[in-house]
């Protein structure tokens, strides 16, 4: 059985991706304001871009969501998907600047709960970043969990700020609120997806289903599901390594060493305190193996026993055939989109980064010629190989791009980063390179998505 999607705040995409991979679902309507994720998304979804408003089966609606009037509606939703733009919320504005609910970009998501007053979808999933939960001192989180399980609470404001006039509303004659089945935060590399990256997801049943169900019973099977301290990739990560070579690591030992040895000369060349600590402690113990290294980087030695290292291996090839990943190295494949173009670089970042290890950032090179201020680090951070790469970040420079672990490699592809997300090989991207980096930073990453949808599917 096919489930109708309406996908709000759509992106290019990354979202409705996996629920589309899980098999059972179509995107009736999308909508977004960013015109190349719209491009992207009518593509890959064989969509038709429109600029009028109004509802029509088999588009995705390039504008304001404050245009789109649901009443109008007149298909079927099974499911709201959809991730408001989520700037106010983030961790990464620091906290002066994060203003949450109490500006316009923050009250976007009133719009979502527009959508769910009206179409009465039997499901809905929310996306955000994990800054939703402390915003406004936690209050902006409180508010949202408030609305969407008592949606009457934003009656009055929604009508009387909306243009989709009260008598209209008034032909809805009874609301149904939703049962929370999951609100927390998920570590998407537990899940299987390459790099760090933890979201806020909110799914909700529509109570009168819900009613029908043995729903303490769901909401503990979801929560293992999508919190699981048994995961083999909770302890035991999908690693960058693999992702853009398509091999599981103990294939991958010579090419391994080959990178790390490109490393070797740095203790004599660079003198600082985080350098010296970086020879101790780990140059120290690295064995120059893809398999031993990988094990004692994440100090997994105390759960090996438990698991066994084939179990390891063949969760990993597992996953990589379900990516389509799998004896795919990244740079074997030419796209028409052009996205693993190797990025130009100015000469002083060259430099900077030559002199910078896989793990390490800006403070590696701190006190020498190379050292600039950041705040974060990730700023000129190398990823790892055998580590989750840090968050993908969307926008923009001062060395927030994410860098290659080779030395000879500075920014990351817009295809590495898309494999970093899980998107498909055969996902196409419209739009700048700069344009592109948005629409893949901004995404959730479709595994993710495609094991929050098979959750969906067995709850429908």
């Amino acid at each position: 059985m096919k489930y109708n999607i309406v996908s709000l705040f759509s992106g290019c995409g990354g979202l409705d991706t996996g629920f589309h991979q899980a098999g059972n679902f179509s995107v009736m309507f999308a909508n977004d304001i960013y015109e190349p994720s719209v491009r992207t998304f009518a593509k890959n979804f064989n969509l038709k871009i429109s600029n009028i408003a109004k509802e029509s089966e088999g588009t995705i609606f390039l504008g304001d969501i404050d245009r789109v009037k649901f009443t109008d509606f007149n298909m079927k939703a099974d499911v709201v998907t959809g991730g408001p733009p989520c700037q106010d919320f983030s961790l990464l504005r620091g906290t002066n600047d994060r203003k949450g609910i109490t500006v316009k970009r923050g009250k976007l998501y009133m719009h979502f709960i527009r959508a769910l007053t009206i179409i009465q979808p039997k499901v809905f999933v929310f996306e955000n970043v994990k800054g939703l939960l402390s915003a406004n001192n936690g209050l902006a989180f409180k508010q949202i969990i408030n609305d969407f399980t008592d949606l009457n609470l934003r009656w009055r404001d929604m009508w009387e700020n909306h243009n989709e006039s009260i008598a209209t509303a008034r032909r809805i004659n009874h609301i149904e609120n939703y049962e929370l089945l999951f609100s927390s935060i998920v570590d998407f590399s537990s899940l299987g997806v390459p790099q760090r990256r933890e979201r806020v997801i909110i799914i909700g049943l529509r109570k009168d289903i819900a009613k029908k169900l043995k729903i303490q019973q769901l909401k503990q099977d979801i929560n293992a599901k999508l919190i699981n301290p048994k995961s083999i990739f909770k302890s035991y990560p999908l690693t960058p390594f693999e992702t853009f070579y398509g091999k599981t690591l103990d294939k991958l030992s010579s090419e391994y060493k080959k990178i790390m040895s490109e490393y070797a000369e740095l203790v004599y060349k660079i003198k600082s305190e985080r350098s010296i600590e970086y020879y101790k402690k780990i140059r120290g113990e690295n064995r120059f193996d893809s398999w031993e290294d990988y094990i004692a980087k994440g100090s997994l030695q105390q759960t090996l026993k438990y698991i066994s290292k084939n179990e390891i291996i063949e969760a990993h090839k597992k996953i990589l055939e379900e990516l389509e990943y799998l004896a795919k190295p990244i740079n074997d494949i030419g796209w028409a989109d052009n996205t693993n173009q190797i990025p130009n670089e100015a000469e002083s970042v060259k430099k900077r980064m030559h002199h910078i290890p896989p793990g390490e950032n800006h403070e590696f090179v701190k006190g020498t010629p190379y050292h600039v201020t950041g705040l974060m680090s990730n700023i000129y951070k190398r990823i790892h190989p055998l580590q989750p790469s840090p968050t993908i970040i969307a926008r923009g420079g001062g060395g927030t791009w994410g860098y290659h672990y080779s030395r000879e490699r500075q920014k990351l592809t817009n295809r590495e980063r898309a494999r970093l997300q899980t998107f498909p090989d055969n996902f196409l991207f419209e739009g700048t390179a700069s344009e592109v980096r948005r629409q893949i930073g901004e995404a959730v990453p479709p595994l993710a998505s495609k094991r929050i949808a098979e959750l969906v599917d067995g709850i429908l």
